[in-house]
């Protein structure tokens, strides 16, 4: 007997938004708004021993996860895996979500502050439950600029 595969798509809960932000407003009508999304981070060394590697980095950001339920009904795991450009995972941060059902939204806040040591591309890989749901690029670059250095004499 052939067992029927279902569409993902057709059960949830479904992602509204998966972005990060550097500030997030709860307004009074409960309407978050969202302010400076970032997907691109740019570190600036700026002095006369700038390194030719990026020095490891911080900076925090907010992560914002809004899921609509669709069927998804009750208390769920909802689990963000970072993994830093060389593809090593990094500790996984999990949050509890309760799902109503229906059209009904689940917003999940979450201060991201990392240590960045690598110049490149960022994964957070997004589970609900053990199941990948999304996942949000951050890309950190590295600008050095050596300023200030004496001149030399021949």
């Amino acid at each position: 007997m052939k067992q029927e595969v279902r569409n993902p798509f057709e059960r949830g809960p479904f992602v509204q938004i998966a972005a990060f932000c550097e500030r997030v407003l709860h307004e009074a009508d409960g309407v978050l708004s969202l302010i400076r999304i970032v997907d691109v981070v740019t570190h600036v060394e700026k002095r006369p021993d700038a390194p030719d590697e990026m020095p490891e980095v911080r900076y925090p950001l907010t992560l914002v996860i809004m899921l609509k339920s669709g069927t998804a009904r009750g208390r769920h795991e909802v689990i963000v895996t970072p993994q830093q450009p060389s593809g090593e995972k990094l500790a996984p941060l999990s949050m509890s979500v309760i799902m109503e059902g229906e059209n009904k939204a689940a917003n999940l806040l979450s201060r991201v502050d990392i240590p960045f040591k690598q110049e490149g591309l960022y994964w957070f890989n997004v589970y609900f439950d053990k199941d990948l749901i999304t996942s949000v690029p951050l890309e950190l670059r590295y600008t050095r600029m050596v300023t200030g250095q004496a001149s030399q004499k021949s």
